[in-house]
């Protein structure tokens, strides 16, 4: 069985499971079903894992519907729902590397590029899988998910002034980056690629 039918097959028994235990919440269910695929994206995003990327997807579903009692506005439901997906990661973190600050974590992504546009977006992941934590959190929910800075400072629980700081460095560092690669192709490729 490929890694993807059982990933598929472990969210439809953990949808099943649900459904069970919380009949009553199927409007909440039906908000998380279909954010499912955002949630997926953001947490592959901060640990460029498949699985991890989904165990995080799935302890926030399980988390957002066992405490649906604290959301107080509806409007408020994506940034509660990523805060309860950065608790999870930072969670994830403590538990892997207790020692090291998560300013420092940085994971590196995988994959193997076979067209010049695939060759370009490995090249802008690589450079974001190379910023610190805090700073690829932010330029991921700021640039991919366009989101707003206080929506990322609420989900974040940061001030609004260290979101802008983060993204200013986060968006210097990956122009740096991708200028590097621009100028060098061949050897700023071979450097991305050992972050393997």
């Amino acid at each position: 069985m490929r890694c993807y039918d059982v990933f598929i097959q472990r969210v439809e028994d953990i949808r099943r499971h649900m459904w069970q235990l919380f009949s009553s919440k199927k409007q909440l269910q039906k908000q998380l079903d279909d954010r499912w695929q955002r949630l997926y994206r953001i947490a592959y995003s901060w640990c460029h894992e498949p699985h991890l990327a989904s165990d995080l997807v799935q302890e926030t579903m399980l988390k957002a519907l066992k405490n649906q009692h604290q959301l107080k506005d509806k409007q408020a439901f994506d940034p509660w729902l990523y805060r309860i997906m950065n608790h999870c990661w930072i969670d994830f973190c403590r538990a892997q590397k207790t020692n090291v600050s998560l300013d420092e974590i940085t994971l590196a992504d995988t994959g193997v590029a076979a067209t010049e546009q695939q060759d370009i977006v490995y090249s802008v992941r690589a450079a974001v899988a190379q910023l610190p934590m805090p700073q690829r959190q932010i330029i991921t929910l700021i640039d991919l998910e366009e989101m707003s800075y206080q929506e990322v400072a609420s989900i974040l629980e940061i001030p609004i002034g260290t979101v802008m700081s983060r993204i200013s460095r986060a968006r210097k560092r990956l122009k740096s980056s991708l200028q590097a690669i621009e100028q060098h192709p061949d050897q700023a490729s071979s450097n991305l690629r050992r972050v393997k």
